[in-house]
């Protein structure tokens, strides 16, 4: 069982900044692929960020591309969502989410929702413009 508990969510002005964590229970956080996702009001939940277990490969969705940052400490199990020049349209509610398949190899990016098997309660990111 894997819990995850995120945090940093918070109301910023366009152009701003915020960094989100995620921590993780469970020894073998450092064999999980992570991901960050995020659901609007009215939206589907879309896809943001991933990173492989390793921390070496990481991929964007273009929206977020050059103004966010996935990254992580498995030495705290915890992976972080840097995210700068923030927009209006950024605002969400953000989700992290890990990939505990033992299939997944250590340079692998997960980007597909319905592979992730744990997530957490998810945080709140407001941008007024």
């Amino acid at each position: 069982q894997v819990q995850l508990v995120e945090s940093g969510g918070g109301l910023v002005q366009a152009g701003g900044s915020l960094r989100l964590s995620c921590a993780a229970s469970g020894r073998t956080f450092s064999s999980y692929a992570m991901g960050w996702f995020r659901q609007a009001p009215g939206k589907e939940r879309e896809f943001v960020a991933a990173i492989s277990w390793s921390g070496g490969n990481t991929y964007y969705t273009d929206s977020v591309k050059g103004r966010f940052t996935i990254s992580r400490d498995n030495a705290k199990n915890t992976v972080y969502l840097q995210m700068n020049s923030l927009k209006p349209e950024d605002t969400a509610v953000y989700y992290c989410a890990a990939d505990t398949d033992s299939a997944t190899t250590h340079t692998m990016v997960i980007v597909t929702l319905h592979q992730y098997d744990y997530w957490g309660q998810g945080t709140q990111v407001t941008v007024s413009s």
